[in-house]
């Protein structure tokens, strides 16, 4: 009896120019989202986003869960955003 070989599935990936693209496009909607929102819910917003990210990059860099990270830094970083605009 003679087996087949396994045969993998073939693995699509976006190209440098199709993935700085897509950013560019989603970074473009994200900003137009803000205009007609008050300046709480921007600096809310914004906090959220700069503590997701940091988060993320703290529990990425210190060997645990990057989602996790941003999950907690960006909880934090929103109510920090949403007390200083107060």
């Amino acid at each position: 009896m003679s087996g087949s070989p396994i045969q993998q599935p073939a693995t699509h990936s976006l190209t440098r120019p199709a993935k700085m693209l897509a950013a560019a496009g989603l970074l473009a909607v994200s900003l137009g989202a803000c205009s007609n929102m008050s300046s709480t819910q921007q600096r809310t917003l914004s906090g959220g986003a700069i503590g997701a990210a940091g988060g993320a990059a703290i529990g990425a860099l210190s060997g645990g869960s990057a989602g996790m990270g941003a999950l907690i830094g960006g909880a934090a970083g929103a109510g920090t955003g949403y007390l200083l605009s107060q």
